[in-house]
Order: structure tokens, then C-alpha cells, then sequence
């Protein structure tokens, strides 16, 4: 059952002629046409209105049950978002020193920055020990004894969590399925024992609790629901509360609609915090952490690119856009797929075409037999869905340069980019 998506209505995700909804949201947007032109494509443009209603809907599901949520920096690590993000009273999710280095400069709480990844180096966990962070996510019985050897060198005392392999399938892409018996990520079920065992005896680790992250892009109740289940069983089989633990993590992975990204523009977060607490059986002092990354800022973006070709070929038509597998590695790494709208042209004659980027491999494909209307060398698409794991994600293949962000406040109709200054007392009331 699809819960947290609220109104799928287009199912043909090779269909791209607007319905009278999405043309009307489409036409909204119009105005921005001269304004879109004026930008070197490729580039990435973010709606930070459309980010401050899904932060603050978020925030306020998750507080109605005591719920902390750690922003899941890999999705979108630029400054503007993190500085929305930390606005809205969220902390961060870092897998890397780096992450946890760019939070503390953009002044998060070393109380609300956890650290996960399975290749932490001693010097990323140095860094987290001196500045206090909140709690390491640790990935192996291996990890754990590094981490404890070295707040011993740095005489001082590791708050860790143990992230836990429950065994539950996602149900998504092999790729971005994370949570199975055998994976590179996580502390398998057998050796959780030993590593609750070496928490308790060594005084320089601080038992925080479990972790869990089953996997990513999930649209459904029932991985979430076998999650949790699986949740409360390890908890009462292993006797977490003997060790004193005050917090349990069950990740991310709510999904968002790539399909209809402008009819559903946010999954429905009360729904989705609701399903949790009526599932889940944890004491009631452990505190609840949730790590969402794609559902909070999937949607605010588009990659923006222009046409350089209309191609013939034998049997299809191919759109080669200045944009490339450089700027959205998705398609290629997973087969993912996005909407795309020609902001030029939203009406008229409808064709079929295969819609490709510039770059030297035959996988740099964004659509294959996608319908749009009639489309001509020059005009704009927008590729969307783009606010999680594509700016992030990019590469310089090819020697091609990284292409620019571009922030948009709607409530001043005003663009804010690198090509572009902002006077500060505008900066002041956008955020």
C-alpha cells in the first residue's frame, strides 16, 4: 500500500503532456521563463519556499511524538540548504569527516551531529571526538574497537550506537537496499552480542543505543512496519535495556514521488511518524532519532538544461541536452528515473524521443520513448526531483565543469545565484 504519496494520479512515467493540474503549476512558473534564460546552463535551481513547507511540515510531525531528526547531509550538502535546515532546529547526518567538519562551520550543535559510514578514517574520528558530536553510528565489531582505542590515545570517552543489519528487505533497488544479512554496511545479528559486550566493559565507549537504516526510496508501510516489528524483538531478545541505552535511530528511506513530482511535491510526514509510534513498543525514556534525507529535499530542485540537438535517427528521435550523467548520475548508477517538462513549450504537437546528455557513454540516458511536446534546439527542460543525491553526486568526466546552483525565494520572485548578488537585507528576510 502506497501511504506517504497523496495524490497519484499519472501512472505513465513515459507520458510527459501536463494535465490541466500540473500545466496550471507548470504556468506559475512562467514568469521565471526570461529570468531561467538568462543562466548558463546546465544549473541547478532550488524552490526554497517549496524546502521551508516540507522542513516545517516535517518538524511539526515528527515533534507531536518527541521525534529528533538528523538531516542526512550526502543528499545536499549545499550551504543554503544546511542553513535552511539548521533554521528549522534539525541536526545533520554525516557519513565522512568532511560532513562533519561543514556542519560545525555552519554552526550546527555537536549535539545533533551524528556520524555514520562504514570507512571511518582516525582522523575523521578524532575530529568527531574533539568537538563532543552527539554519537558515532558504528558499522562493525572492527570500527568499535578502533574508535575505543583512540578516545583512549585522546583520554577521552566515545558516545556510540550500534547500527544493526534487522535482516529486513526494503524492497528498493539492490543498490540502495542497505538493511539485508550481508552487507557492507552494519553489524550482523551474530556478532551484536560481542559488540554490546565491548561496550560495557570498556570505559572509554558510552553505550548510546541501536541504530538502524534499512535502505532508501521506500513508498510503502510494510518495510517500515517489519522494520519496526524487527525493531522491538531485538530489543527485548538482546536485553537492550541491561545496557543502559537512551536512544534508538531507525534511519531514513521514506521515499518521494518521482512521477508526479509537482502534484505531490512532499510525502505525508504525519502519516508516516503515526505509522512508527503506533508500531513501535521502546520504553519510554528512549528517545526516537530519524535520519530523512530525500524526503526533505528531493522535490525543491531542478536541473535545468537546454537543448543542443534534435536528432534523427533510424526509428527515434533523440533530444541531446547540455546536461549529461556528469550533472545526474541517477539514471546511469541506478536506472532511475525523473520527470522532465519542456519549460519552452508546454503545449502543442506531441512526438516521441530518447532524451540523452553529451557524455562519452551509452548509459548517459535520462529517458527513453518519453512523450513531450514537439521540442526544438534551444529550448529549456527541467529535469526534476533533483534536490537529493544529484548535485551531490557529481562528477567532472569529460573535464566538464561543475555546473552552478541557483536558489529560488518565491515569495520574492527573485533568483539567487553565483552570477547573481543578493543584497544582504534581501538575504535577511529570504531566510
Amino acid at each position: 500500500m502506497e501511504l506517504f504519496l497523496c495524490n497519484r494520479k499519472q501512472k505513465n512515467f513515459n507520458c510527459r503532456i501536463p494535465t490541466a493540474a500540473i500545466l496550471q503549476i507548470i504556468m506559475e512558473h512562467l514568469p521565471l521563463i526570461p529570468n531561467l534564460e538568462n543562466h548558463p546552463t546546465p544549473y541547478y535551481m532550488y524552490d526554497m519556499g517549496l524546502l521551508e513547507k516540507t522542513l516545517k511540515q516535517a518538524a511539526e510531525a515528527s515533534g507531536r511524538y518527541g521525534y529528533h531528526m538528523h538531516y542526512a547531509m550526502k543528499a545536499n550538502h549545499q550551504k543554503e540548504i544546511l542553513t535552511a535546515v539548521n533554521q528549522h532546529g534539525l541536526g545533520v547526518d554525516c557519513v565522512s569527516g568532511y560532513e562533519v567538519q561543514a556542519a560545525l562551520d555552519l554552526g550546527f550543535d555537536p549535539s545533533e551531529i551524528v556520524f555514520a559510514g562504514v570507512g571511518k578514517t582516525d582522523a575523521e574520528i578524532r575530529l568527531a571526538l574533539q568537538n563532543d558530536i552527539f554519537c558515532f553510528n558504528c558499522e562493525s565489531v572492527e570500527e568499535l574497537q578502533v574508535i575505543s582505542a583512540i578516545a583512549e590515545m585522546e583520554k577521552m570517552t566515545a558516545r556510540v550506537a550500534l547500527r544493526v543489519n534487522p535482516g529486513v528487505d526494503a524492497g528498493t533497488h539492490h543498490h540502495i537496499t542497505t538493511g539485508l544479512t550481508e552487507n557492507k554496511f552494519g553489524i550482523q545479528l551474530p556478532h551484536l552480542q560481542k559488540a554490546l559486550q565491548i561496550c560495557a566493559e570498556n570505559i572509554h565507549l558510552h553505550f548510546m543505543g541501536l541504530h538502524f537504516h534499512i535502505g532508501s526510496q521506500i513508498t510503502s508501510n510494510e518495510p517500515f512496519i517489519n522494520l519496526v516489528h524487527r525493531v522491538n524483538w531485538i530489543w527485548d531478545h538482546y536485553n537492550i535495556n541491561d545496557y543502559g541505552p537512551c536512544m534508538l535511530n531507525l534511519g531514513g528511506g521514506l521515499g518521494v514521488d518521482y512521477e508526479n513530482p509537482l502534484l505531490n511535491p512532499m510525502p505525508d510526514f504525519a502519516a508516516f511518524f503515526a505509522m512508527i509510534s503506533s508500531n513501535l513498543n521502546i520504553p519510554d525514556h528512549i528517545s526516537i532519532h530519524f535520519e530523512p534525507g530525500r524526503s526533505l529535499v528531493a522535490q525543491c530542485g531542478s536541473l535545468i538544461t537546454r537543448v543542443l540537438y534534435v536528432k534523427e535517427g533510424l526509428h527515434k528521435q533523440f533530444i541531446i541536452a547540455d546536461a549529461g550523467m556528469t550533472e545526474i548520475m541517477r539514471p546511469a548508477l541506478y536506472g532511475a528515473r525523473h520527470r522532465i517538462d519542456n519549460l519552452s513549450r508546454s503545449t502543442g504537437q506531441v512526438k516521441t524521443y530518447d532524451v540523452v546528455g553529451p557524455a562519452c557513454e551509452s548509459s548517459d540516458v535520462f529517458a527513453s520513448d518519453l512523450r513531450l511536446s514537439s521540442t526544438h534546439r534551444g529550448d529549456l527542460l527541467a529535469i526534476r526531483s533533483c534536490g537529493a543525491y544529484v548535485q551531490s553526486m557529481t562528477l567532472n568526466y569529460n573535464l566538464r565543469p561543475a555546473a552552478e546552483p541557483v536558489f529560488y525565494y518565491p515569495s520574492f520572485n527573485r533568483l539567487k545565484s553565483l552570477f547573481e548578488g543578493i543584497p544582504e537585507p534581501f538575504m535577511q528576510k529570504a531566510v
